[in-house]
């Protein structure tokens, strides 16, 4: 499995940093039908991926302790962290 994970979702570019996540589920907490825990307990996105509120998302991305999630606008600009 690769480092990261990227997703498209609400017109906002969403990261996961496997190699950061320490699985505290703060984000899962905060968007239970965006994120989820893998079978390693990291974080990584629910299947199929459903279109999600941006505020929701980039809540969720901010609760993050260790950074580990990033959120990127259409053109570049990094929201999160």
């Amino acid at each position: 499995m690769s480092d990261f994970s990227e997703k498209i979702i609400s017109d906002l570019k969403i990261r996961i940093e496997r190699t950061t996540c320490i699985g505290s589920e703060n984000c899962i907490k905060a968007a239970p039908k965006l994120f989820e825990l893998d079978s390693e307990r990291y974080c990584s996105f629910v299947e199929p991926v459903v279109e999600t509120d941006k505020e929701k998302i980039i809540e969720a991305c901010s609760v993050c302790p260790v950074n580990a999630l990033y959120v990127f606008k259409e053109d570049g600009k990094q929201l999160v962290p």
